[in-house]
């Protein structure tokens, strides 16, 4: 929680809160303790506590207050308070830290959504189960070993990735995003994730001591795929009833021409199987 905070402080500047910036360069990125306390309502005292890590109870009132004041997101609020409830000892609620198998129902959805690429996510975003166009949309992904294959380990280290995914920044940012909103439901699959992540990337490392908390609902995505070409499709993320399992499903509208390229991707993994 104190680290959270220093980063989102030293994120936001005095001027998007309506502070004058006062001459010459501040030495402090960011907002100072002293006006981010004022602008909570709090003092500078109890915030500094806070964010040295010896305040470790503060009140929902305060967390509202410190939210509005750096201007965090809902995705981002809801994180906070998940984060002061550990802090607190009041342990969030924690799922089995084996990765579970996808739940026989969403198999047979996958085959029902083709050819429509999709996927069942665990919330580290491993890869529980894909549909055949799934794993061939993600060129390469289909050769790691089943207990390897993670959309976010997929992006940062799979060669084919960076050429895969035109919008590659976005792509990588969104991913650590959503893995912080993990670490407080699957803090041991989220920590092996990240070390083993950090050690091989830097940009993994650097992405995610910015903090950024997002949760991913849904979007578009342009791919640069090596047999069916440049497309973009729309996506869709399906959460499911309370075992941390979600749906990521990729779509295109019948008679375009996106649609007329997941045919066709259908129809190379057919092929493949025929061989």
């Amino acid at each position: 929680m104190a680290e959270f905070l220093r980063v989102r402080r030293g994120r936001i500047g005095p001027a998007e809160v309506g502070l004058p910036t006062g001459p010459g360069t501040r030495r402090t990125p960011g907002l100072r303790r002293e006006e981010l306390a004022a602008l909570a309502g709090v003092s500078v005292d109890y915030y500094t506590r806070i964010e040295q890590g010896r305040e470790s109870a503060p009140s929902d009132a305060v967390l509202d207050a410190l939210a509005r004041a750096l201007r965090l997101t809902d995705d981002e609020h809801a994180h906070l308070l998940a984060l002061a409830d550990r802090a607190a000892g009041r342990t969030p609620r924690r799922r089995p830290p084996e990765r579970q198998p996808a739940r026989p129902g969403l198999r047979l959805l996958l085959d029902s959504l083709r050819p429509g690429p999709a996927y069942v996510l665990n919330e580290v975003n491993d890869v529980l189960a894909a549909n055949p166009e799934g794993l061939a949309l993600l060129a390469g992904l289909g050769e790691w070993p089943p207990a390897r294959r993670n959309v976010i380990r997929y992006t940062f280290l799979h060669p084919a990735a960076r050429t895969l995914f035109a919008d590659w920044d976005r792509v990588a940012a969104n991913g650590v995003a959503h893995l912080h909103t993990a670490e407080l439901t699957a803090p041991e699959q989220v920590a092996a994730l990240v070390a083993e992540l950090s050690a091989a990337s830097g940009e993994f490392a650097a992405l995610w001591r910015r903090h950024e908390v997002w949760v991913k609902r849904g979007g578009r995505t342009v791919f640069r795929h090596p047999v069916i070409g440049p497309l973009t499709l729309a996506n869709e993320v399906l959460a499911t009833a309370g075992d941390g399992q979600r749906m990521l499903v990729y779509q295109a509208a019948p008679g375009t021409a996106e649609h007329d390229a997941l045919v066709l991707l259908a129809m190379t993994v057919q092929s493949a199987d025929a061989v």
